[in-house]
């Protein structure tokens, strides 16, 4: 198409044109704070752009992971302070149950109480965190033990599964987070089974036996050892939550301050941007007006 303007007046348009681009473009700046809101604004920075806002993601979703999962290590490690409790409780009456100058009553009412102890280490291996059996493994929705003083044996078997879940450190690296309950009360190895040894003394004092009392006493001290190095890795695992969480809130932070760098426009240098835009508007459509205007009547007179 051929234009009607002369080259003067075509020369003017553009660069009025070019004048209300960059005045459009810092308006948006300072309206929106950002001086990307679009692909065309910064082809060339888009992809790092699109990947830390990924990393972002990522990084904000495995800091909710985590905080899950400090819950629930949180309530395992309250729960097996409590086993050990409790279990010092069963040394104290397996103690107690020793000296010859008890008797079979006497014997019967500590039984009781081991018995007592025995359903309050069934309920804990039952903890749960909204819902689930913490302590079942990946069978999280099934209690792992029931326990039943009225039978022979009255620990039942193990109902949940293995414990497979781990959880996500910002790094990339994984970490286990969780035993089970088989893994905690009830170990394959009979010297530091739990449930094995409280159980014991329960039906040696039922028994008024001294010798299964007293053997039931020998066993007891390597059982409170196993519980403690159970609890002993909730505590790790907590240390490791607390730090995951510090090195992802970090982590974060440095996500953030580079997305900010990459697409925040800086808010100065947009006012004064915008200002010089309109200074050169305004200065460019005064002196267009102060143009002399001719015209071919100019000529015939």
């Amino acid at each position: 198409m051929i234009s009607s303007l002369n080259p003067s007046g075509q020369q003017f348009l553009n660069n009025l044109n070019r004048i209300n681009q960059q005045m459009q473009k810092a308006q948006t700046e300072v309206a929106s704070g950002l001086k990307i809101t679009q692909v065309s604004d910064a082809p060339d920075q888009i992809s790092a752009l699109l990947q830390a806002r990924a990393n972002l993601s990522a990084a904000q979703q495995i800091g909710t992971n985590l905080g899950q999962t400090k819950a629930e290590t949180d309530a395992g490690e309250q729960a097996l302070e409590s086993a050990v409790q409790l279990f010092d409780r069963v040394q104290t009456l397996a103690a107690q149950g020793n000296n010859s100058t008890e008797t079979a009553d006497s014997r019967n009412t500590l039984a009781d109480e081991v018995g007592s102890i025995l359903e309050q280490l069934g309920g804990l291996a039952g903890t749960q965190v909204e819902g689930r059996y913490i302590f079942s493994g990946d069978a999280d929705q099934t209690a792992p033990y029931t326990i039943d003083l009225t039978q022979s044996n009255p620990v039942s078997n193990y109902q949940g599964a293995t414990a497979t879940r781990v959880a996500e450190h910002p790094n990339g690296t994984t970490f286990p987070v969780s035993l089970t309950a088989q893994t905690i009360f009830d170990s394959a190895d009979p010297t530091t089974n739990v449930f094995g040894a409280v159980e014991g003394l329960r039906t040696a004092l039922e028994s008024n036996d001294d010798t299964q009392i007293q053997n039931a006493l020998g066993g007891l001290s390597k059982v409170a050892t196993y519980l403690n190095s159970q609890l002993s890795f909730y505590g790790t695992v907590q240390n490791k939550v607390a730090e995951a969480t510090d090195f992802g809130q970090t982590l974060q932070t440095q996500l953030q301050t580079q997305i900010g760098n990459i697409q925040n426009a800086d808010m100065t240098q947009s006012i004064l941007e915008l200002t010089q835009a309109q200074t050169q508007q305004q200065a460019a459509l005064q002196s267009r007006a102060q143009l002399p205007r001719t015209t071919l009547f100019d000529f015939l007179g």
